[in-house]
């Protein structure tokens, strides 16, 4: 198939394009190329790409292409919390924008990449499958059910939208995250030989590898489209929820000579859910590859083949928003998170 992958270039996207060209999809890109320098040990194949903002994209960018995978988000609740309405306006105005210009321009299918995070504070430790109710308590997770919403109401004979509700993911990536709690932990144990927990532990949280999101996406681009037409999917395995105090245990013992501590703002953390993933299992037979504790070794085997100090993981290079910060204070980006006229002319 010919896949436009909107947010190509960052964490999921750098691992998502060298998957769908290993299935043998012919594949361009769309960024806004915030995090282009942003680069951690070698990089992926770049594909051909739409240098553009989700919010000017026109129909004729969308022309000839047989499915949308669309990802361009402000990427976690610390971000989507920077400028809240912001955050609305790309993450929900944005993507049910670019599905409707999808379907005029008759793309067949559209894959959204959601997230469990639209379970926000969930009571007790019950398993949640996706028609489980939603209780987010950031912009991030409330903007992602009002496009799920909106995006569903195009659904017909001709468009065909799936959700994929990513767990939250961790694992390498040529644009890589250390603000997401595996990477972060990992980080945090190799440049100080502490496991330092943010909050006191207590909080569930399910995880997948971003290699097992894209796996995810391509086996729902290639499934029949009755079986992921209009659905909901949430993307991780049922086995693979945790206890954020268990995934630093875990660290622990992979990063030798590390220690868990606690942060002195430690405190708890209402986001707290278990997700059961179950359906992706039997009705498009996905199953995961990777565990946390594998994880956390990949990550460790990473950090120590390229190095890492505690201000590369600390600052913009890794974390979405101190890079955001240092493009707005050096005017690159104006209150809108818009390139300005600063940047012009650099490379992207």
């Amino acid at each position: 198939m010919r896949v436009l992958v909107s947010g190509h270039n960052g964490y999921i996207g750098s691992v998502l394009v060298p998957t769908l060209v290993g299935a043998g999809h012919d594949v361009v890109g769309l960024d806004t190329f915030f995090y282009d320098e942003c680069t951690y040990g070698p990089d992926y194949a770049r594909p051909a790409a739409v240098h553009r903002d989700v919010r000017d994209v026109g129909v004729e960018d969308l022309m000839g292409f047989d499915a949308v995978m669309h990802l361009a988000a402000l990427s976690n609740d610390p971000v989507g919390d920077l400028r809240p309405s912001i955050t609305y306006d790309i993450n929900h105005e944005g993507s049910r924008r670019l599905a409707r210009l999808a379907k005029d321009a008759a793309v067949p299918r559209f894959l959204f990449a959601s997230s469990c995070s639209l379970y926000g504070a969930s009571a007790g430790d019950a398993m949640l499958d996706e028609h489980a109710a939603f209780n987010p308590v950031t912009p991030y997770g409330e903007s992602k059910i009002w496009s799920e919403r909106d995006i569903l109401t195009l659904a017909d004979d001709n468009f065909s939208p799936t959700f994929l509700r990513n767990a939250t993911a961790y694992g390498f990536s040529p644009r890589l995250r250390s603000d997401v709690v595996v990477n972060n932990l990992v980080g945090y144990a190799v440049a100080t030989h502490e496991v330092l927990l943010q909050t006191d532990g207590s909080q569930w949280r399910p995880l997948v590898h971003v290699e097992d999101i894209c796996r995810a996406f391509l086996t729902a681009l290639e499934a029949p489209r009755d079986a992921v037409h209009g659905e909901a999917f949430n993307v991780g395995s049922t086995a693979e929820n945790y206890r954020i105090r268990d995934v630093a245990r875990i660290v622990q013992d992979v990063v030798p000579g590390s220690r868990v501590t606690l942060s002195g703002k430690a405190g708890p953390d209402l986001r707290n859910y278990r997700v059961n993933c179950d359906k992706l299992a039997t009705r498009l037979g996905f199953q995961t590859k990777w565990t946390v504790e594998r994880g956390a070794l990949q990550m460790l085997g990473q950090f120590e083949r390229h190095g890492l100090t505690l201000d590369q993981l600390t600052g913009p290079r890794m974390q979405r928003l101190p890079r955001l910060k240092e493009l707005l204070a050096s005017s690159r980006l104006d209150d809108n998170l818009r390139w300005t006229q600063v940047h012009a002319g650099t490379t992207v």
